[in-house]
């Protein structure tokens, strides 16, 4: 019995001890694996080149690994802020909004405005009547479109009443077309102009001002000329009435002056036609050297095709008299 008893306590004391030392060498040799692994692998936070705090914590993660892991557990500063010398290398909720892409819907970029589209075609569009905001526009179109290539041509399209409206109200003044005019003259680009709808008043000149063979109209635009109006007085002083008007007639010497150059008319015939609101068609237009060519698809065939006035007269029997 003694001995019986004595052998199995004999020999579970030597494997218990050995069983309890085991696992404990274990854990402290798996633990110092989990420690060496953690401070291999640290995790990385998801890299947006654009964003400087992505990217500035992506550096201290890669160049110095305890900065990361050693974190203070209470502290006033947010986490990962303490990093940073200065708050400004933070991105903007803008820039994190237009960084944003979910599921591939949202676009990285908000879509351009129609202006800008055009201005990549290189396309300039007169649209509304010659007030300051638009001659800003217009001005810094053309020359950001020279400073881009100043060998490619500019196309102007023409939509506008001038300094003003159809009914002879003034909406702006008679130095806006100037301005424009001035800037067309000035950069190196060819530019090439198209009346669409109705090109009145100073817009008139500039679609006279562009290159020679290249200022076009469609079938079914307008052009007219007038003299400049006098802006409204109100209640003026007589003094700066007569100064005001004083400045309109120099205007319209000018407007004269220039549109004469560009059409090749002489000054006393320019003088005389716009006594009055003078309108004129794409052929008129023509003839009267605002324009060198209406624009309109197939024109080439179907004007040749068609005999000359004279011709079809004859066919029908219908003799022109000069004198009755």
């Amino acid at each position: 019995m003694t001995m019986s008893v004595w052998a199995p306590m004999a020999t579970s004391m030597p494997i218990s001890s050995s069983s309890s030392q085991l696992p404990a060498r274990r854990n402290f040799r798996t633990c110092c694996l989990v420690n060496a692994r953690n401070q291999a692998r640290i995790p990385m936070p998801p890299l947006n080149p654009k964003d400087p705090f992505l990217s500035r914590l992506a550096s201290v993660a890669a160049t110095s690994p305890e900065t990361l892991l050693n974190r203070p557990v209470d502290s006033e500063i947010p986490p990962y802020l303490d990093i940073f010398e200065a708050p400004k290398l933070m991105a903007t909720p803008a820039h994190v909004e237009r960084s944003a892409s979910y599921d591939g819907q949202r676009p990285s970029s908000p879509p351009p405005d129609l202006p800008s589209l055009l201005l990549d075609g290189r396309i300039v569009f007169i649209g509304m009547p010659l007030v300051p905001a638009v001659t800003e526009l217009v001005i810094a179109e053309l020359m950001y479109l020279q400073w881009m290539d100043p060998k490619q041509p500019i196309y102007v399209y023409l939509n506008s009443t001038g300094t003003t409206r159809d009914d002879g109200e003034t909406v702006g003044l008679e130095t806006e077309g100037f301005a424009i005019h001035d800037t067309m003259m000035m950069i190196k680009n060819e530019i090439r102009t198209v009346a669409v709808g109705a090109a009145m008043g100073q817009a008139c000149l500039l679609l006279a001002a562009g290159t020679k063979g290249k200022r076009y109209m469609l079938p079914n635009a307008k052009v007219m000329i007038q003299q400049p109006r006098v802006p409204p007085s109100g209640l003026m002083p007589v003094s700066r009435v007569a100064s005001r008007a004083k400045e309109v007639m120099t205007n319209k010497d000018t407007f004269v002056k220039l549109l004469a150059k560009h059409t090749g008319n002489s000054v006393e015939r320019v003088n005389t036609v716009i006594r009055g609101p003078y309108y004129m068609d794409p052929i008129k237009a023509k003839k009267f050297g605002v324009i060198d060519k209406v624009l309109w698809r197939g024109q080439e065939k179907l004007m040749a095709d068609i005999p000359p006035s004279e011709e079809l007269d004859g066919r029908a029997g219908i003799k022109g008299v000069d004198e009755f």
